[in-house]
C-alpha cells in the first residue's frame, strides 16, 4: 500500500529508478502500480494535436486501465472530471459492466451521478482496483506529486482524497507537461489534523530553517466578512497551511 504523510498534502515519493523521455506538445499519464513491496511505473503520452486533449489523456485512461468489475477511485480536477464523464458514456455503451466509483469530493462524486456512474463509500470499499486523478505537479526525478495547489473551492477534501489513492493498487495522474518539473517549488497545502495547530505549523516553519515560509491565507467565515488567518478551514474540519518554498 503506498505510504502517505500526515502533515504533508503530496503523495510519497515512489522509486528513482523510472525514466522517461517528455516529448514536447503532449499530455503525459503517469501511472503507479502497487505489486508486492515494488512498485512498477510506466508512461504514456497523448498528442495536443486533437482539439481538447486533456479529453485525450482522460479517453486513453479509461480505455487503457479500466476493465469491467473494477472499483475504481474517481479524481477530481479538469481531467479527471472529463475521464468521469467518458466513463459514464461507455457504461452507458454497454462497454463495462459491474462498476462501482468511489469519489475523491463532493465535486467528482455529483459529477459521477451526473454520468450514471455506479458510486460506493470510502469505508464500505477494501479494496480500490485502479484510481486516476489530477495533481498541481509532479517532480520529475522522485514522481512526488503535490494536490490541493488549485482546487480550494470549498468541497474538496485532500485526506479523503489521498486515501482513496493509497488504497488503489494502480494510479494514473494526468498532468500537463509544464506540470512536470524537475523540482517542487511555488504554493504547497500542508494537512494539519492537529487540533493546536499553530504549534504544528512552528514546527513545520523549523523542519525547513527559514527556506520556507508559511503565509497568511484569506477566508471566509460565516459572517461572509473575508479575514486574514494563517490557516485555512475546509467545510470537512480539515486544517491547511499555505507553505511556500
Amino acid at each position: 500500500m503506498m505510504a502517505t504523510t500526515a502533515a504533508a498534502a503530496n503523495l510519497p515519493c515512489l522509486p528513482q529508478t523510472w525514466k522517461a523521455n517528455n516529448p514536447k506538445g503532449r499530455h503525459k499519464v503517469i501511472t503507479w502500480e502497487r505489486r508486492s513491496k515494488s512498485p512498477s511505473l510506466t508512461a504514456c503520452y497523448c498528442s495536443l494535436s486533437e482539439t481538447s486533449p486533456l479529453f485525450r489523456a482522460a479517453k486513453h485512461t479509461i480505455d487503457t486501465y479500466i476493465k469491467s468489475g473494477m472499483v475504481i477511485g474517481l479524481g477530481s480536477g479538469q481531467a479527471s472530471a472529463m475521464a468521469i464523464k467518458y466513463l459514464g458514456h461507455q457504461i452507458r455503451a454497454g462497454a463495462f459492466k459491474h462498476k462501482l466509483g468511489i469519489p475523491t469530493s463532493v465535486v467528482s462524486a455529483s459529477e459521477a451521478a451526473k454520468a450514471g456512474i455506479p458510486l460506493g463509500e470510502l469505508g464500505n470499499s477494501s479494496q480500490i482496483d485502479f484510481a486516476f486523478d489530477d495533481v498541481d505537479i509532479i517532480e520529475e526525478r522522485t514522481l512526488i506529486s503535490v494536490i490541493g495547489c488549485q482546487r480550494l473551492q470549498g468541497e474538496e477534501s485532500i485526506i479523503q482524497e489521498k486515501l482513496v489513492l493509497s488504497m488503489a493498487d494502480q494510479i494514473v495522474f494526468m498532468v500537463t507537461e509544464n506540470q512536470y518539473k524537475r523540482g517542487l517549488e511555488g504554493s504547497i497545502p500542508v494537512v494539519i489534523e492537529s487540533l493546536n495547530w499553530l504549534e504544528t505549523a512552528e514546527e513545520i516553519d523549523d523542519l525547513f530553517l527559514g527556506d520556507a515560509e508559511i503565509l497568511f491565507v484569506r477566508y471566509r467565515i460565516r459572517d461572509h466578512r473575508s479575514r486574514s488567518h494563517p490557516h485555512y478551514q475546509s467545510p470537512l474540519g480539515t486544517l491547511l497551511v499555505e507553505l511556500w518554498i
